[in-house]
């Protein structure tokens, strides 16, 4: 049971550690151990320890490139909003008019608008097309996902853009279902709490009919036109999946944080089995690279969250795939982050307190190295050591320095959580693609930390 939060300093914890730890020092064999871990696993879970760090970012995009590359991961799903992911899809896959990966970044526009619209995926995104560019016309391309159920209002734009095209009058029924949301304009929060508090009523006997009537109709639509992309009617059911889920989470927003996380958190396996399901269509298993916040990634069962009643991806994965699943943090001491004050507030560049005492990442910053990949899952001994629960910190797209300790610590067993961790003890902001002034006025001098 998880119950301390300040675990004695343990001399044999930091030699273990300095002893365990595999330097990360920039070479191309810096993840050959992480890779040898991962071995024949269809599915690697890769986390960040906030929605805001370059390191995370480009690290993460290094490993799944190797996986892509080595051992014949053929998908990317992200913790990003359906249609606009798979806008991205479309580019790299070399089905869009899009001139660059910028361009198809650009449905990236709600807040947090830097999560994704950044260089280091901006980057990733340009490597996948090249990637896929150089295949062969015979072998699978790489394609890029999203898992959240944020975009309601895209989704429902989507579904009905496809009826539109395929069977019009099926359309006009989509859109007389989808109508019930209008009184709320492009506010689903507007409309969980106006359905919550009985001041309107739900939609969802309409998204639910509204779904079912579009996987009725699937086999009839995908003979009745093979103009459509072969990848168009599952475009299209994810979208109406969507709709039906987010209907549910903005009512579940209103009742409680568990619910409507755990909703969150099912919606986006959900969905990563729906795409597992469709990119295998009659062969052998995809293999896919999942990114999102480690809070998302990390099995629940082992922290905090997990004993205040929330599941999360991670926890449901390895519970459906077991061994088959590979679940990887990243942690940092201190240095920079991308986030905002406030929700819907402007990317700004702060300073990361140096890590409370208490924690892994304080533990970690008394390694012999700076950066370094534990393997948590074979090395018994380490995960022995590890296993007294401690404080992790975890930034999202807000972070409020002055409240840390309540508002981006919870209480975790990290050998449980994650199967191997990434740490890199100073770190820095990722790079907005719309770098505003009030971003740039957060930078340091370039010699931070050492001010040397």
């Amino acid at each position: 049971m998880i119950t301390s939060t300040r675990p004695p300093v343990s001399e044999h914890a930091e030699r273990l550690v300095s002893s365990a730890a595999r330097p990360l020092v920039g070479t191309a064999s810096d993840f050959d151990p992480l890779l040898a871990l991962i071995g024949d696993a269809h599915y690697v879970l890769i986390g960040e320890a906030s929605h805001g760090t370059h390191d995370f970012y480009r690290m993460r995009a290094e490993i799944t490139k190797r996986l892509i590359r080595e051992k014949g991961f053929i998908g990317v799903a992200v913790e990003a909003d359906w249609p606009d992911a798979y806008h991205v899809n479309r580019f790299v896959r070399g089905a869009s008019d899009d001139a660059d990966a910028e361009q198809a970044l650009a449905g990236f526009k709600r807040f947090p608008q830097w999560m994704w619209r950044n260089a280091d995926v901006l980057d990733f995104v340009g490597w996948l097309r090249s990637y896929n560019d150089g295949r062969a016309a015979s072998q699978p391309k790489a394609g890029f996902y999203g898992l959240d159920l944020y975009s309601m209002h895209a989704s429902m734009a989507a579904v009905l853009e496809y009826l539109d095209k395929v069977d019009p009058d099926a359309a006009r029924r989509a859109r007389n279902r989808y109508a019930c949301f209008d009184h709320f304009g492009e506010d689903p929060q507007a409309y969980g709490y106006a359905a919550t508090a009985g001041l309107a009523d739900s939609c969802e006997r309409e998204v639910v009919a509204q779904l079912v009537e579009l996987r009725h109709a699937a086999a009839d639509y995908i003979r009745r036109d093979g103009r459509m992309p072969t990848d168009a009617l599952f475009f299209a059911e994810q979208n109406a999946v969507l709709v039906r889920n987010a209907e549910r989470y903005y009512r579940a927003m209103f009742g409680g944080r568990e619910l409507s996380w755990n909703l969150r958190d099912t919606h986006m396996v959900e969905t990563l089995e729906a795409l597992t399901s469709f990119l295998a269509r009659g062969s052998a298993p995809p293999k896919l690279v999942v990114w999102a916040h480690n809070s998302h990634l990390g099995d629940a069962r082992a922290t905090q969250m997990g004993k205040q009643g929330e599941l999360n991806v991670g926890q449901l994965v390895r519970a459906r795939h077991g061994a088959d699943a590979v679940l990887i943090g990243f942690t940092t001491y201190t240095g920079t982050v991308t986030a905002a004050s406030d929700w819907g507030g402007h990317a700004e560049r702060k300073v990361v307190r140096p890590a409370l005492p208490e924690s892994y990442e304080a533990l970690f910053h008394g390694a012999r190295d700076r950066n370094f990949l534990l393997d948590l899952r074979t090395d018994r001994e380490l995960r022995t050591a590890l296993s007294t629960p401690r404080l992790e910190r975890a930034i999202g797209v807000i972070y409020k320095p002055e409240t840390e300790r309540q508002s981006h610590y919870f209480v975790a067993q990290l050998p449980a959580q994650f199967d191997a961790v990434l740490h890199y003890d100073v770190t820095r902001a990722v790079e907005p693609l719309e770098r505003t002034g009030v971003w740039e006025r957060g930078e340091l001098p370039e010699t931070y930390p050492s001010a040397l």
